[in-house]
């Protein structure tokens, strides 16, 4: 499977933006445009289109967190259409690749929220073990996610 990311930008923003988990999933994942957003305004912010083929078919964000004092990709996502086609674990191993390859065989977290079994066994098949369980507040909804780390 031909897997590629390229860096958004204003060229492919909008393909972006127009990422779409499915509907059951919006409560797992923050929106793109969102992810964009904060990118923009947040320093070491990372956002990576994933391309099949030439067309985007998901979207990753990685940065470097202060409060946990290390690299965390803080955002994955396929596209609903590309979704059960093995893309999100070829895109995965991809990126943890790549970030091998730039930052070296170092610590890597994620997190995903804790009923969202989808999300912690791809991680959990890939390498990152859950290390606790860490709670937070937006907008009046409290968020509960279990807190992931790989030792690449």
């Amino acid at each position: 499977m031909n897997i590629e990311f390229r860096v958004i930008d204003k060229s492919n923003y909008n393909q972006c933006i127009k990422l779409k988990t499915s509907e059951e999933q919006k409560r797992f994942v923050a929106t793109n445009i969102f992810s964009l957003v904060q990118s923009a305004y947040e320093p070491n912010f990372y956002p990576l289109g994933v391309y099949k083929n030439d067309k985007m078919v998901g979207f990753i964000l990685y940065d470097f967190d202060d409060e946990i004092n290390g690299w965390s990709m803080s955002r994955f996502m396929i596209d609903e259409k590309f979704q059960n086609q093995g893309i999100g674990k070829v895109a995965l191993n991809k990126f943890i690749k790549l970030f091998i390859e730039k930052y070296g065989h170092i610590k890597l977290y994620t997190s995903a929220e804790v009923d969202n079994t989808v999300a912690v066994n791809l991680y959990e098949s890939m390498g990152f073990e859950k290390k606790e369980v860490f709670e937070y507040e937006v907008d009046g909804v409290t968020y509960k996610e279990f807190r992931m780390l790989a030792q690449l």
